[in-house]
C-alpha cells in the first residue's frame, strides 16, 4: 500500500513513496496492524529500535521498520529485554554473512530458554501446591458442611 495524500492522488504522483519505490505506512496503521499503541511505537523510536522516515511531523514506516517491529514484538514475547533485541538487530548487515548476529542471537536464546524452563518449573510447583491446598479446603468444607445439612434436614 503506497501512502498517497489527497493532493497527490489528484495529481497522480507520490513523491514520498517513489523515493525508494517503497510502501509507507503511517503510525496509526502501523499500531493497528501490530496491536501496539502509538506511544509504544514512539518509545521504540526513542530507543533507536525503529527509525521511521518523516514527512513533516508524520512518521512513515517502511518494510524494514515493519520487519524490525515484528522482531521486537517476538523478542518481547519470548522475554528478551529491549536492550537484547536492539543488540541483536544492530548487528544485522544486509551485505554480510551475519554470523556474529546469529551467534549472539543463539547465545541469548539459549540463556532465555533456560530462564523460561526454570520459570516453568517454579510455576508447575506453584500450581501443584495451590491445587493440593484447594483439594484440602474442599475436603474440609465438605466434612464441615455435611453434618450441618443432616441436622438442618
Amino acid at each position: 500500500m503506497k501512502l498517497v495524500s489527497p493532493g497527490e492522488a489528484a495529481a497522480n504522483t507520490n513523491d514520498v513513496s517513489d523515493k525508494a519505490g517503497e510502501d509507507f505506512v503511517r503510525i496509526g496503521e502501523m499500531a493497528k496492524k501490530y496491536g501496539v499503541t502509538l506511544r509504544t511505537l514512539r518509545f521504540y523510536e526513542d530507543k533507536g529500535l525503529l527509525n521511521p522516515q518523516r514527512d513533516g511531523s508524520t512518521r512513515l514506516y517502511t518494510r524494514r521498520d515493519r520487519a524490525r517491529l515484528k522482531l521486537i514484538l517476538l523478542g518481547r514475547k519470548v522475554g528478551f529485554s529491549l536492550r537484547d533485541v536492539k543488540q541483536m538487530m544492530d548487528l544485522y548487515d544486509p551485505t554480510g554473512s551475519n554470523t556474529k548476529q546469529l551467534r549472539l542471537a543463539l547465545d541469548k536464546s539459549e540463556k532465555q530458554l533456560a530462564r523460561l524452563q526454570k520459570q516453568r518449573a517454579l510455576i508447575d510447583d506453584a500450581i501443584n501446591e495451590l491445587s493440593n491446598s484447594m483439594a484440602a479446603v474442599r475436603q474440609l468444607l465438605s466434612e464441615r458442611s455435611a453434618p450441618q445439612a443432616s441436622v438442618a434436614g
